[in-house]
């Protein structure tokens, strides 16, 4: 996923940005959850990887029409750093995660950072975006997320690990 961002032309406008950059970051959570789906034992993670497939294919629809009707505006050069920073910031924090083979647990624990990157260009957006379609979606997005984390965390503290 990461390989595909970093090679997605910065559009300028952050709308639009965003909306493709939400869309590669919907599509790598979904593979990783296709795979906990097929491969995965605990119950808990199937039914979250479940519910990802479910909300972020549909926001990948709602993002990609979006896409087709609007038209790029003016760069926002600003955001483009910040989000050229978090997209480098995400390439880090995936790298280097603590996995252990246990495909349920390694799903919890890289979803938690995954879910972290999409947060944090949801609040990108918050500050720079100007569509209210995108604007509303990236707050569905962030609360979404920050659910799922809460949930992967909890289910990490129980001795979830082996």
């Amino acid at each position: 996923m990461m390989d595909t961002i970093n090679v997605v032309p910065t559009p300028g406008d952050p709308d639009h940005h965003f909306a493709l950059m939400m869309i590669m970051h919907h599509e790598g959570a979904i593979n990783m959850a296709n795979v906990v789906l097929r491969e995965g034992e605990d119950e808990t993670m199937a039914k979250l990887a479940r519910n990802i497939v479910q909300k972020q294919s549909r926001e990948i629809v709602e993002l990609k029409a979006f896409l087709q009707e609007h038209i790029p505006g003016t760069v926002n050069h600003e955001f483009n750093i910040k989000m050229e920073l978090c997209m480098e910031s995400m390439d880090r924090v995936s790298n280097p995660q603590s996995v252990n083979g246990n495909i349920d647990h390694d799903f919890a624990t890289l979803m938690i950072a995954h879910h972290q990157s999409a947060i944090d260009m949801a609040d990108l957006i918050i500050q720079y975006g100007r569509d209210p379609e995108v604007l509303n979606l990236a707050r569905e997005i962030k609360d979404d997320q920050e659910t799922e984390m809460a949930e992967f965390n909890l289910w990490l503290a129980k001795g979830n690990i082996e």
